[in-house]
């Protein structure tokens, strides 16, 4: 039993052993800021909307806090072991084996799950983006299958999304600097777009659509449909 929770001493490996170091400070804060405006500004508002409504703001400034403090555990940690596994070795160290053998399949997991909400919600604007231009795409290969009481009633595949997880996959075989580079590229296309739909929609905001502001409660509460809604739910 002693050995699931053995730790393991965090030594630096032989120059020759080590990783190449070739992410710069702004490649890794274009990491960090690419992955919060894609995937919590781009995808995810409209649904954070839905569960909170106006007070989605709270539920955003809760979640900046939350990640900050998880943001400066991670800078500590990593300053403290400066080698490669990330929360994997530092359960490792500091935990034991079988901690770290959990972190390291969670994180798995938890990349998966994201990637393909990303992937849907990608998908979702190219169709939109498509049939604007007047290419309509069958459902067949735009959704995947739709269930209803546990049963399979219709199928399809996500193409749009397959497609995605792919030319990202073929990115990241070019390189960790290469492809850190370009996400830095598509980082600053979308602060731009950001600026450009802030500069453009303010001039219309009406401080009447913030009433009103919290309609479901600051905590949890299950909806008639059965979705979990409040400012903590979002």
């Amino acid at each position: 039993m002693g050995d699931m929770f053995r730790r393991k001493a965090i030594e630096l490996p032989p120059e020759r052993q080590a990783l190449a170091r070739t992410l710069s400070w702004p490649h890794l804060v274009a990491l960090g800021v690419g992955a919060i405006v894609g995937t919590g500004i781009l995808t995810l508002i409209g649904v954070g909307a839905d569960r909170a409504g106006p007070a989605v703001i709270l539920s955003f400034a809760i979640a900046g806090a939350i990640c900050a403090c998880a943001a400066l555990a991670y800078a500590e940690m990593a300053t403290m072991m400066p080698v490669s596994g990330s929360a994997y070795t530092y359960s490792y160290a500091v935990l034991g084996e079988v901690i770290a053998w959990v972190v390291g399949w969670s994180l798995l997991a938890e990349y998966t799950l994201v990637v393909a909400t990303v992937a849907v919600g990608w998908s979702g604007y190219a169709v939109g983006f498509l049939g604007g231009l007047g290419i309509q795409l069958p459902g067949a290969l735009t959704h995947g299958p739709e269930l209803a009481n546990g049963v399979i009633v219709a199928w399809g595949i996500n193409v749009p999304a397959l497609l995605i997880v792919a030319a990202v996959a073929a990115l990241l075989t070019l390189g960790t600097k290469e492809s850190a580079t370009i996400n830095a590229g598509l980082v600053v296309v979308k602060l731009i777009a950001l600026v450009v739909f802030v500069a453009v929609a303010l001039p219309h905001f009406d401080a009447a659509n913030l009433h009103p502001f919290s309609p479901f409660g600051f905590g949890k509460a299950a909806s008639p449909d059965g979705v979990e809604r409040g400012v903590m739910a979002a």
